[in-house]
């Protein structure tokens, strides 16, 4: 795992040298990059094409920005470790993965369960102090974080019989992206936490390797889970955040005007691609259905609201700038 701004090469050192002069003086364009693992319907897509057309408004003709998605340069995390080593400029990845590629953990503030209540809160989070300090706080592992969306809040789903209440969790195989913060409420709620990359899901669903997956409707649709996984339960336990964020060498080269310009590109494409979302998230519940997938309530929502709630408390005590995103969302 690559956590260390020491960890990036030569390649990052040159893009800096090279974007130092004044981007006004420059006859091209600087070349760059932005990799991440969705497809072109994920609203983390939509991340990187508003953070695209932002930065072309801002600093016109100083960027030639290629997205790339659809794990066309790696997967999510291979994305994120390219970026922390200088071999991409920038990346959009999960904010789960992000947290693992850095070694950082501020980042689990957006998905403390329950503690963001919609995606207009998640707005109003995502642009405060509070946020920009967390970005910042990504540079000792290598990102200069640019923006934090919500692609999706995350349900539940399951391959065979439906989770219609607490107790129908117990003993799940459920699939988890390994971190802490997932394996504690996990583990809480009752279900067995199973670790596996995203791009094998599927599969894993498919094969009866797993029973479930807690999943946003974007997934469930980008990566046609719904083929497999026919029961979907509605819980809303957190958002699946998605951070695009840029390599510290290649930043800290830029002249400071193109800094303030890539840092308000991200800012500028918090709020059209939370929009997508909501959207997205209450169509996509019908095309679902479509297809075959069955949606439920979940019975006693308030239970398992009232399980998780320390968890809340716990992870605040980990960092004061954890502490200082509760507060503000609780707020």
């Amino acid at each position: 795992m690559i956590t260390r701004r020491t960890l990036m090469q030569t390649g990052a050192a040159a893009a800096a040298m090279t974007v130092a002069m004044p981007w006004v003086a420059r006859a091209e364009p600087m070349k760059v990059r932005l990799a991440h693992a969705a497809n072109e319907i994920h609203p983390g897509h939509i991340a990187a094409v508003e953070f695209k057309k932002s930065l072309d408004a801002l600093a016109p003709g100083a960027f030639d920005l290629t997205i790339f998605p659809n794990r066309q340069l790696g997967d999510d995390q291979q994305n994120g470790e390219s970026c922390v080593a200088g071999t991409l400029e920038f990346c959009g990845c999960s904010g789960a993965i992000t947290s693992l590629v850095t070694g950082t953990k501020t980042l689990d503030s957006y998905q403390l369960p329950f503690l963001i209540k919609s995606y207009d809160h998640f707005v109003q989070m995502a642009l405060s102090p509070e946020a920009d300090a967390i970005h910042e706080s990504l540079t000792a592992g290598g990102l200069v974080g640019l923006q934090t969306t919500d692609i999706g809040r995350r349900n539940f789903a399951t391959i065979k019989e439906p989770v219609r209440k607490l107790a129908d969790f117990q003993g799940l195989k459920t699939r988890i992206v390994p971190l802490e913060l997932h394996k504690v409420i996990w583990e809480t709620v009752g279900v067995n936490p199973i670790g596996l990359p995203y791009g094998e899901v599927y599969g894993a669903l498919e094969t009866g390797t797993i029973d479930a997956v807690e999943i946003n409707v974007s997934s469930m649709l980008g990566e046609k889970l719904w083929e497999v996984a026919k029961n979907f339960t509605l819980t809303g336990h957190y958002p699946w955040h998605n951070t695009i964020s840029a390599n510290v060498a290649f930043f800290e080269g830029l002249p400071k005007e193109l800094q303030d310009a890539v840092r308000q590109a991200g800012k500028d494409s918090v709020k059209p691609t939370l929009d997508y979302t909501a959207k997205q998230d209450e169509d996509g519940r019908g095309e679902m259905m479509k297809n075959g997938v069955q949606i439920f309530e979940l019975e006693g929502l308030d239970e398992l609201k009232a399980k998780v709630a320390p968890i809340v408390d716990t992870w605040g005590g980990k960092s004061p700038l954890i502490a200082d995103f509760v507060k503000a969302a609780q707020a």
